[in-house]
């Protein structure tokens, strides 16, 4: 009987240790299984996505597809390959998934049924194809490729390449703008939408010319589509002579009959994307900004009626920027996201111009809709990391997959906290906070204070791998986040409040934040406190080491130190000029107001132990901004670090590398919290 009673007690104490949670492991969040690109099958039976799974030891990944019934269930593996196998687009007749892989030693596009079995390769492009869409009318595809403009096939372009490959001379003649794009060299290729006739086995240049289609920056989640009809294609392009410096993409319809092109916008000189056809052909709703120049423009929805040409805007009762846009099934509605105080807020507006309305407020995206007004969608959170939910017309959301339930039950993870604060100014200002695991409100905690890019960025609820408010918080830290003034989710105005100002508001606001946390949270340590961020945020990392002292340890990953050095080394030439009001040969003053590196009588500030970390591949922020700072840094005799990577660019994205950087950067921290 005792040793019975023994068994018993074993079981039960083994049974409470399997389910005890701990605290996140940078190996916990690359193990966490990701889902992208979900996809609403014709008949709405059916979503295929793309789910990724990261080895840590093998320091790398495998994508592959899987299904799910829109009713739920258990998900079912379409593809099972060591190759890519991503970006699934249905067949029109719904029989079948058509996806990109790289199987047979470059990426074509396949197709599988959706019972299973062998899938059978499509094409036989001599170029790699980086993303493709099927004709309604099943005959034909449309993909984009990059090629060389100056040649006539893609044969041609693999030709050229295949000689360069060869070639001992590795020069690179450069004779124009832009010769590079966030982390690759152009190379003279342009990207062109190819139409591949599937009955005739041939490929046809749809935009052919020395224009990017899509274009490299400002575009859309998706840039090009079919009419209803197939008859016609939808393209986003930027025709003028310097792309570099301006934001002129245009919305162009191309007939696939005689390849002639009409230019949708072209009364418009800022920037024009997303066009979607509606279901009955009707109408046109695509995204317009205002202001020419200016990236972080407010959009609006536009909608086109292609019978009469007549244009009416569909969003301006709404002081926010929608993002993805998708019809409903009657032709009439139109659902999109935005960001909105800290979530990805689903609205949905109507042709005749009713009021817009809020559908659903987490952080949504991959939006579809069936033809009985379902929303189907990737929700994530800082708990959560994407899965795949339904909203009913009149229903309550259902979430569909569990892809990281496991992962999840072993985790203690607390879920974000709205907080609002005065500013210096009397302005409201937002933030999020994550405290950490196994929270004690009697104990009192080290502070990370996170500082957002963009500048128009936006801190949000969501599971982000790079920078996961959860696992800044699992090592026993309060993480807070402020959206200062530049943010998005806020209306245009807050956003504007920024350009030109890069280091007064923001800075301000970030000080105000400060000044509120320690004040209204007895649980936050005022004597360990450090800050961090990336981008812009490292620029204002950069900002702060030569104006305050009130952090213990600082963190600039890919942060501007010198705005001139960077305005002649980066590639989207708008960005600064619309920021700083012109080049700096033409206007040098806001260049060198806000440059860190010009605030000679700042440098006796430059105090605050620094962690500096930077990609070589980073063409946005280029690598030599973080050399600048670290060099300043130890020529001041600042405690300070640079982290180089070789193989990196604005972000770390492969696991190894990730793994680093998630423990110099905690080790940098504590190293110095606790001197």
């Amino acid at each position: 009987m005792l040793k019975n009673t023994i068994i018993i007690l074993a079981i039960l104490c083994s049974m409470a240790l399997s389910t005890e949670k701990r605290a996140m492991t940078v190996e916990d969040l690359w193990a966490m299984h990701r889902i992208t690109d979900a996809r609403l099958s014709p008949d709405g039976q059916w979503l295929v996505y793309s789910l990724s799974e990261y080895d840590m030891k093998a320091n790398d990944s495998q994508t592959n597809l899987w299904l799910i019934s829109t009713k739920g269930g258990k998900p079912r593996q379409l593809t099972t390959h060591s190759a890519y196998d991503g970006h699934p687009r249905w067949t029109p007749d719904g029989k079948a998934v058509s996806f990109l892989s790289y199987r047979n030693g470059s990426t074509q596009i396949h197709t599988i049924p959706m019972q299973g079995g062998e899938a059978r390769q499509l094409t036989e492009s001599p170029v790699d194809i980086h993303s493709f869409i099927w004709s309604p009318t099943g005959d034909k595809l449309a993909f984009t490729a990059y090629v060389y403009p100056d040649t006539e096939t893609l044969k041609a372009t693999a030709e050229r390449d295949k000689k360069k490959q060869e070639s001992n001379v590795k020069a690179r003649i450069i004779d124009d703008l832009l010769f590079r794009s966030w982390n690759r060299w152009t190379n003279g290729k342009r990207t062109h939408v190819f139409v591949y006739d599937l009955n005739e086995k041939s490929y046809t240049d749809a935009t052919p010319g020395d224009f990017d289609t899509p274009p490299l920056d400002l575009g859309s989640d998706q840039d090009f589509c079919f009419s209803p009809d197939g008859q016609e294609l939808a393209v986003v392009s930027n025709h003028t002579n310097m792309p570099a410096a301006n934001t002129n993409n245009d919305i162009f319809l191309i007939s696939l009959n005689d390849l002639k092109t009409k230019n949708l916008t072209a009364d418009n000189q800022a920037v024009d994307n997303a066009p979607r056809y509606s279901p009955d052909g009707r109408h046109i709703a695509y995204k317009s900004m205002n202001r020419p120049g200016f990236e972080a423009d407010q959009y609006e929805i536009i909608l086109y009626n292609r019978e009469t040409g007549k244009k009416q805007t569909l969003t301006e009762s709404l002081d926010l920027s929608p993002g993805e846009l998708v019809w409903g099934p009657d032709s009439r509605t139109l659902y999109f996201n935005t960001r909105e105080r800290g979530r990805r807020t689903l609205y949905k507006t109507e042709i005749n111009q009713k009021p817009v309305k809020r559908v659903d407020k987490h952080v949504n995206s991959d939006i579809q809709v069936d033809k009985q007004n379902n929303l189907y969608f990737r929700r994530q959170s800082n708990t959560l990391p994407s899965e795949l939910f339904v909203l009913a017309p009149k229903g309550a959301v259902k979430q569909l997959t569990q892809v990281n339930a496991e992962r999840l039950a072993q985790l203690e993870l607390n879920p974000v906290s709205d907080f609002e604060f005065t500013s210096f100014d009397g302005k409201s200002v937002h933030g999020l906070m994550v405290k950490p695991p196994f929270f004690d409100p009697d104990k009192t905690y080290p502070l990370i204070y996170l500082i957002h890019g963009g500048p128009q960025g936006m801190w949000s609820d969501d599971f982000h791998y790079r920078w996961n408010s959860s696992m800044f918080a699992a090592r026993g830290y309060v993480v807070a986040m402020v959206n200062f003034r530049g943010s998005k989710g806020y209306g245009q105005d807050w956003c504007d409040a920024v350009s030109k100002n890069w280091g007064g508001g923001p800075y301000q606001d970030l000080m105000a934040g400060l000044d509120y946390l320690l004040e209204s949270y007895d649980f936050i340590d005022e004597n360990r406190i450090a800050a961090a961020g990336a981008s812009y945020g490292g620029f204002m990392i950069n900002w702060i080491a030569g104006h305050t002292d009130r952090f213990d340890a600082l963190v600039s990953h890919a942060g501007v130190f010198d705005q001139v050095s960077m305005y002649g080394a980066t590639e989207e030439l708008w960005f600064p000029e619309w920021e700083f009001g012109g080049t700096p040969y033409e206007n040098p003053e806001l260049y060198e107001k806000w440059s860190p590196s010009t605030h000679a009588e700042h440098f006796a500030k430059y105090k605050t132990p620094t962690l500096v970390i930077h990609g070589q591949h980073d063409y946005r922020v280029p690598v030599t901004q973080g050399f600048q700072m670290f060099t300043a840094l130890q020529r001041m005799g600042v405690p300070s670090r640079l982290i180089y990577y070789p193989d990196e660019t604005h972000f770390i994205s492969k696991p190894q590398n990730a793994r680093l950087w998630w423990n110099e950067i905690f080790n940098w921290i504590e190293t110095w919290m606790n001197q």
